[in-house]
């Protein structure tokens, strides 16, 4: 099912969710160990821990504030003007430079605006009034499985 917001911007799918922790102890005790998520180290990347093979989910990770504000300012200390992150999503969209002009015009401010990662995936990034890292992305190898798994 896809859906269109009322402004103009066309969700297709969820891309990634997950808490911001500032304990990765803490946090990797309970989603690892007591809840058991198949979560890998990503190497390179320290406190990282994801999986993308949880039923219903393209894409879950435990990603630290430092990491977090590492890839929306370019240093590992989160801005004090801002509010700290408890969480983040990732919606992949349709047109990701419609939605960024889209959440421009609406007034949000971009915290990263049209990045592509060196994993493919193009992202703009804002937060949302509740204080979720929201971001709208292009995730080229996400929209390759769900193109498989709709011809399955």
């Amino acid at each position: 099912m896809q859906n269109k917001l009322p402004d103009g911007i066309r969700v297709l799918f969820v891309a990634g969710f997950g808490p911001v922790v500032a304990d990765p102890d803490a946090s990797g005790k309970l989603y690892r160990k007591v809840l058991g998520l198949p979560l890998r180290h990503e190497e390179g990347y320290e406190g990282y821990w994801h999986s993308q093979c949880l039923e219903g989910v393209k894409h879950f990770a435990l990603w630290p504030l430092e990491k977090a504000a590492l890839s929306c300012f370019g240093e590992e200390v989160w801005p004090e003007r801002l509010p700290v992150p408890q969480a983040w999503l990732e919606l992949d969209v349709e047109d990701i430079v419609s939605a960024t002009r889209i959440l421009e015009q609406n007034g949000y401010e971009l915290l990263l605006r049209l990045k592509e990662e060196p994993w493919g995936q193009t992202v703009t990034r804002f937060l949302s009034p509740e204080g979720i890292l929201m971001a709208v992305t292009h995730t080229p190898f996400l929209r390759e499985a769900s193109s498989a798994e709709e011809t399955a």
